[in-house]
């Protein structure tokens, strides 16, 4: 049986990830009405992956025969003005998620739950990569966001992102 205070971080980063996908699908809406297509399919492709992490944390929940509960979706609350602001705000957005992962990690390492740290292993490793990804827009777009043309064909490389499905599994 999983601590009751593991339970609810559990349960509050199901709402934390679907927020994520809010805010991304959000990200995704302002770049597509700019005319950035590949900035918008970057994000849209990053707001799927995280329905799949909250899918992923009810699932380990239901596993563990731990009842989910679902909260209401905060609104995105980020004003979005330019394409460095968006950008900026994706990276702070995943440091944020990452200080959530390791204070549920934290919280089960201190009652020995050693299933529930290792099912977060796997988001660790993940925010490491989302952390990395959003630092390396941040750069690209510092160093080709002024120029139309490599801006045109940053935005093309960022088209062919596809979406795929998480590599972990319950």
């Amino acid at each position: 049986m999983l601590d009751k205070k593991v339970i609810k971080l559990l349960n509050d980063q199901v709402n934390k990830e679907m927020y994520s996908a809010y805010l991304y699908l959000d990200f995704s809406n302002y770049f597509k009405h700019v005319g950035l297509d590949g900035f918008a399919n970057w994000y849209e492709v990053q707001a799927k992956e995280e329905m799949d992490h909250a899918m992923l944390f009810v699932k380990y929940l239901q596993n563990n025969n731990v009842a989910v509960e679902l909260a209401a979706i905060a609104k995105p609350d980020v004003k979005l003005t330019d394409t460095m602001t968006v950008l900026k705000a994706g990276l702070k957005h995943e440091e944020y998620v990452t200080d959530l992962i390791h204070t549920i990690y934290d919280a089960a390492a201190k009652v020995k739950d050693f299933r529930t740290t290792q099912f977060l292993d796997w988001f660790v490793k993940e925010q490491g990569e989302e952390e990395v990804n959003a630092n390396d827009m941040i750069s690209k777009m510092e160093l080709f966001g002024g120029d139309a043309r490599a801006l045109y064909l940053l935005d093309n490389e960022l088209k062919s992102r596809v979406y795929s499905a998480p590599s972990l599994t319950l």
